[in-house]
């Protein structure tokens, strides 16, 4: 008898130890997809000057070729096969989404499951290959235009550059979506957060090297790099606690006997996100108020003059740049949360499985009540959002800080990372218990 105890122990810790080597494997399965993605930054488009898309960032860094520049770790300015970036693929993914709910035939296809998920999905690829055609279109036409001095940016321009200039930006675009999709099926975190946040970090050292360049020259004081360092942390915390931040409302489930034994009672609850709409208010709006701008800087004055006047007023730190940002970013909160989160739908659901909130009916009730506090929570969040991005767009206005330390670039950071250690927790978690219920089994068997 002992030594069959002392094999399932035995068995027990191999066991334990396996899963610890799977999530060993996974987390390493992550790290080299991410180093790929950042050798791919460096491997130039054939037949393009890259110094000559570098210059005209450097000039006209603050419109939304330097926000998407930021996302792409680089890419953009360096002008390699990743140039895109990941971020079709999310276009695509946030136009299904909003499809999904005015669409009815989408909407049933989402109520499927699994089946009608992988039919999103591969519509979702599909759309992410027509955008990415478009997007790598308008770079090859740009960058045919583009001159700094007498260097041309194209080499040799003409069809035949269109075309493998199409060809590679799409390629390295489907690339990072598979590569994305393989980090979440086989690695810890969800693929296209990585690569996004991946961008943003493999750049902060840069940044922070111009901050601590401005305090050498002398155009920023010690004590306001000191206090910008601080700064950042405390509100690296708020943004973690915020979004941590959740109403929990109680859901009760009624008994029911079946037989002579009684079944359910059980008091549970349902937890919604202070801010439910995530990091894609601050990225869509600030997306549609860079636009005029980037156009009025690259028309360098030769534009109407409307266009130039909007342009100045849209620019950063600008009143009217900073009011319609704030009105904005509180807008998308509310259409995304809408479109992520249905009352009515939740409310039947719960319903149906015989749920119920104590002191509120089922049915219209519920929807009503969900909505009523969803209400309050988004105005709450969209305020978060709203605090948390135009500080840094106060700092970045008034005294030169680089672009990545934006409050967009903070809030991804921040979130993902969270999410990460809390799928690593997860499994750590999930390995324990298995470990437990193991080890009650060969305590059972003594």
């Amino acid at each position: 008898m002992a030594s069959a105890a002392e094999q399932l122990a035995a068995n027990l810790n191999l066991g334990v130890l396996s899963k610890a080597t799977e999530l060993k494997q996974r987390i390493w399965f992550t790290l080299g997809a991410l180093i790929i993605y950042r050798l791919g930054t460096y491997i130039p488009v054939p037949g393009v000057d890259a110094s000559v898309m570098t210059e005209m960032l450097n000039q006209h860094g603050g419109g939304i070729l330097g926000m998407f520049d930021m996302f792409t770790g680089g890419a953009l300015r360096r002008m390699t096969i990743f140039a895109l970036n990941i971020m079709p693929y999310i276009s695509a993914s946030i136009i299904i989404q909003l499809m999904t709910a005015a669409i009815p035939t989408l909407e049933t296809l989402k109520k499927e499951g699994e089946s009608g998920r992988k039919k999103l999905n591969q519509y979702t690829r599909y759309l992410t290959v027509v955008i990415a055609m478009f997007q790598s279109y308008g770079i090859a036409i740009g960058l045919e235009s583009m001159h700094v001095g007498a260097t041309a940016a194209v080499i040799g321009p003409g069809w035949f550059f269109r075309f493998s200039c199409v060809i590679t930006l799409v390629g390295g675009t489907m690339f990072l979506m598979w590569i994305g999709e393989q980090i979440t099926a086989r690695g810890v975190g969800n693929g296209t957060s990585l690569i996004i946040m991946a961008g943003i970090v493999a750049n902060l050292p840069n940044a922070l090297a111009s901050l601590l360049e401005l305090g050498r020259t002398g155009a920023l004081s010690l004590f306001f790099i000191l206090g910008f360092l601080v700064l950042a942390v405390a509100v690296v915390a708020f943004i973690v606690f915020m979004e941590r931040a959740q109403r929990r409302i109680p859901v009760q489930y009624p008994k029911r006997q079946v037989g002579n034994r009684m079944f359910g009672g059980d008091s549970t609850h349902m937890p919604l996100k202070l801010n439910t709409s995530g990091v894609i208010p601050p990225i869509f709006a600030s997306s549609i108020l860079l636009i005029p701008a980037t156009i009025a800087g690259f028309s360098q004055g030769q534009g109407p003059g409307w266009l130039q006047f909007i342009g100045n007023q849209l620019s950063h730190g600008e009143p009217l740049y900073m009011a319609l940002y704030a009105f904005m970013i509180i807008f998308f909160s509310y259409f995304y949360t809408a479109v992520v989160f249905n009352p009515q739908e939740t409310a039947d659901n719960l319903k149906k499985y015989g749920g119920f909130i104590p002191g509120i009916r089922p049915g219209s009730a519920t929807a009503d009540y969900f909505d009523y506090v969803l209400t309050r929570l988004t105005t709450v969040g969209g305020l978060y959002l709203v605090a948390v991005c135009l500080l840094p767009e106060i700092l970045i206005s008034d005294y030169g800080l680089p672009f990545y330390f934006g409050g967009t670039s903070i809030l991804i950071v921040v979130s993902v990372t969270m999410d990460t250690v809390t799928q690593i927790q997860s499994h750590l978690l999930a390995h324990q218990y298995e470990g437990l219920i193991r080890k009650a089994r060969v305590k059972g068997r003594r």
